[in-house]
């Protein structure tokens, strides 16, 4: 992806950049939810909460160190952030071929390593019915998808608002900080200044997953006193507050606060919703269900995709701190969704 630009003599290379885009956003969703799955099978009920935030705590670290790469390579090893227009910087470069290298090292190590259950293990784990079909086909996501859970219907609409800003402060954060705080013009995606808001958006977005990594120690015993259900709800508003705090700050370093919160958002929609869906789904069913409980993540990245930018550039002319701003919204209303939620 990073090196779309050297593809412009065949392809444009927006195209390039687009198409690898969809590819790795395509491969980490599919990676993403056997290990979610994975996670439900070898976890008894009473530790699923655990298991997830667990899990959280993981991606939170890798994502700091994922973050904070190009920054790293700038100021500690004296690799080059400026470029010309068209092109990637060098450190943005080194930092997709190593998070490439980490990405397929650590999952080859997991596949390697961790031993699953027999489908008749986890029935007796479970108490599933014993009757579950044995053989499954393709088409029957279509009749499981009909007949989703109600709890898991419940959470889509959840999961929907919370991707959708989710996916908007991924895309805007970098030109709306740039633009809005570092006061740069909307043309200037270039400059070294631009370039050096850029990785401090990466050491931002570190300082979120680092907050997401040690709060979601905190996940479990927050849940066991007020509920799963109350937990995400209250994560979720105070990331929605985060993000549109950001509208009334003009120092870069005052962004750090609103990152905190964002943080606490973050840990709760990586653990929270895929603890409160396990309960409603049948044992034999967790890797089928899981997939399509992915079509909640992707669907509102998709959505965003195709008319965050027009809204950007119609409705907010072209100031994208309004996109972060409706981020903040989508998560305040997926906090208010979720108090509808069955938690079994």
């Amino acid at each position: 992806m990073p090196n779309a630009g050297a593809l412009t003599a065949i392809f444009p290379a927006l195209w390039i950049g687009a198409g690898m885009l969809m590819v790795m956003d395509a491969a980490f969703n599919i990676a993403m939810e056997p290990f979610r799955a994975l996670v439900a099978d070898m976890m008894p009920a009473d530790q699923r909460t655990l298991g997830f935030s667990i899990q959280t705590v993981l991606i939170g670290i890798g994502a700091v160190v994922g973050s904070w790469m190009p920054y790293t390579l700038t100021n500690w090893f004296g690799v080059s952030n400026e470029t010309v227009v068209g092109q990637v910087p060098l450190n943005l470069i080194l930092s997709f071929v190593i998070g490439a290298g980490i990405l397929v090292g650590s999952i080859i190590v997991t596949i390697l390593t961790t031993k699953e259950y027999t489908p008749e293990e986890l029935a007796s784990f479970n108490d599933a019915p014993h009757d579950a079909p044995k053989e499954e086909s393709l088409l029957h996501i279509f009749t499981d998808f009909k007949n989703m859970p109600f709890t898991m219907r419940q959470l889509s609409w959840v999961q929907f608002f919370s991707w959708f800003g989710l996916f908007g402060m991924w895309v805007y954060a970098t030109p709306a900080i740039a633009h809005h705080v570092y006061g740069l013009p909307l043309s200037d995606t270039s400059s070294k200044l631009y370039q050096d808001a850029g990785d401090w958006v990466g050491i931002l977005f570190g300082v979120y997953n680092g907050v997401s990594a040690i709060y979601a120690f905190f996940l479990p015993a927050i849940a066991e006193k007020i509920g799963r259900k109350s937990t995400h709800t209250l994560s979720l508003v105070l990331g929605g507050l985060g993000l549109i705090s950001i509208f009334f700050i003009a120092n870069p370093m005052h962004l750090i606060g609103s990152m905190v919160l964002i943080g606490f958002a973050w840990a709760s929609i990586l653990a929270m919703p895929y603890a409160m869906l396990v309960g409603s789904i049948p044992a034999y069913k967790m890797g089928v269900y899981m997939g399509i409980f992915n079509f909640f993540i992707v669907i509102p990245q998709i959505v965003n995709a195709l008319i965050g930018g027009p809204l950007v550039k119609y409705l907010y002319g072209g100031n994208p701190v309004f996109a972060l701003v409706t981020s903040g919204v989508a998560f305040v209303i997926a906090g208010l969704l979720n108090l509808k939620v069955k938690d079994s």
